[in-house]
């Protein structure tokens, strides 16, 4: 029954992904703002659904390891899997305002997590902790990020005033519907993946850390993965890059950051090495984004066999 449960869950994200990418796209038509934003903010916050859940809830029962492996496994599991697999796809063309702002957004959000986990270190503490007051901090730079998104969605929508046409555009309510069922079908569908596969890797005796950094982040990443290829082969290459963008900053800031609140996360010493790899693997992804403005195939598929070889480290080191 928990593999039929399984397959559910992956029928579910697919079909949902297809809706909720169609939906997304027709929305930011009606709204007057570039698909990126919309990539960016709804679509981000929605495929982001199932790591908040997972996260918070794991922090409520004390189970740290899965709550921030979840996070880092995601965002390094969405920077290279998702997005080689998605270059593979197709080039991705990336906008000149994402390389300049929204990735170096994300270097700097893993770059304030490293510093915030590193209480040994720097202050010479028994533990590294994301305290309560350490994810106040993360919230607090999710402000300034929403913040920077309502002013681009002011700009986008008052420099599209001149030339949007109402004749064009799309019903509000029936993409509506197909948006929030597509998303519906992906959260549950996510849901049945996570809880079903940790299930079985744990019949397998992984530990409650590798569950977390590999199966609960694949799991909760799959949104993300079908999303994207999803908006790849409709041609919403803008979606696609800003969900991954925006899932990463969302993961970060506002799922550890509200996990932390509720609940202080205590640090494996081994997750510092994790996050210095995810900081290094965004750094690739911006020096790929600045060269030609696009992610090549042939870049895609090194993306593809960084995370094979980052899967293979974590499992051999358990």
């Amino acid at each position: 029954m928990t593999y039929l449960l399984l397959l559910v869950g992956f029928g579910l994200l697919i079909v949902g992904a297809n809706y909720f990418v169609e939906g997304a796209s027709k929305i930011a038509t009606l709204l007057r703002v570039s698909p990126m934003l919309i990539g960016l903010t709804i679509v981000a916050f929605g495929t982001s659904s199932p790591e908040a859940t997972v996260s918070i809830i794991a922090a409520l029962n004390g189970s740290e390891g899965v709550a921030l492996g979840n996070v880092v496994g995601s965002n390094v599991f969405n920077t290279t899997l998702i997005l080689g697999l998605t270059a593979l796809v197709i080039v991705i063309k990336v906008q000149s305002e994402t390389i300049k702002k929204e990735i170096p957004f994300t270097l700097l959000a893993s770059v304030v997590l490293l510093i915030l986990v590193s209480d040994v270190s720097l202050q010479g503490m028994d533990t590294n902790t994301v305290t309560r007051g350490d994810g106040l901090i993360l919230l607090s730079f999710l402000v300034i990020f929403l913040y920077y998104l309502i002013e681009v969605a002011r700009n986008s929508r008052e420099s599209s005033a001149a030339e949007h046409n109402p004749a064009d555009r799309p019903p509000l309510g029936r993409n509506l519907i197909f948006g929030l069922a597509g998303l519906g079908a992906i959260i549950y569908g996510g849901h049945l993946v996570v809880q079903n596969s940790t299930m079985i890797a744990l019949q397998w005796g992984m530990s409650e850390t590798l569950v977390g950094l590999t199966i609960v982040a694949a799991g909760t990443s799959l949104p993300e993965l079908v999303t994207s290829v999803a908006a790849a082969l409709k041609g919403e290459n803008e979606i696609a890059v800003g969900n991954i963008v925006g899932s990463n900053i969302f993961n970060i800031l506002f799922v550890l950051g509200l996990s932390a609140v509720i609940s202080p996360l205590r640090v494996e010493g081994s997750m510092t090495l994790d996050m210095l790899i995810l900081i290094a693997i965004t750094v690739i992804l911006f020096v790929m984004a600045r060269t030609g403005s696009k992610i090549s195939r042939l870049e895609g598929l090194f993306l593809t066999a960084l995370f094979a070889g980052y899967m293979t480290f974590i499992i051999i080191r358990g």
